[in-house]
């Protein structure tokens, strides 16, 4: 059996976009995320505060983390897919 790729690719001229937008990304989800570590080192008992509903702040930061990190993923992928559609119409033109 031939261990092919699916589809032909070349190179990535997005690649360089890519890993700037990526790098940004990370380090806007990394600062919040630090932030919740350190207000879970050095105040906890803020942690425990009822914000919502009886729920609270850990839980309300920790569903917003996932929130942030999912919006962050496809946000990440349509800047991607639109640039990389720049550069196929640039090779066409």
């Amino acid at each position: 059996m031939l261990h092919e790729p699916a589809a032909v690719s070349g190179i990535d001229e997005a690649a360089g976009y890519k890993k700037r937008l990526g790098l940004k990304m990370l380090l806007v989800y990394g600062v919040i995320y630090i932030i919740f570590i350190v207000i879970n080192v050095a105040w906890p008992k803020v942690m425990g505060t009822i914000v919502v509903g009886g729920l609270n702040l850990a839980i309300i930061y920790g569903f917003a983390l996932i929130i942030i990190a999912f919006v962050l993923a496809v946000v990440y992928n349509w800047a991607c897919t639109r640039h990389e559609k720049y550069f196929e119409r640039e090779k066409k033109a």
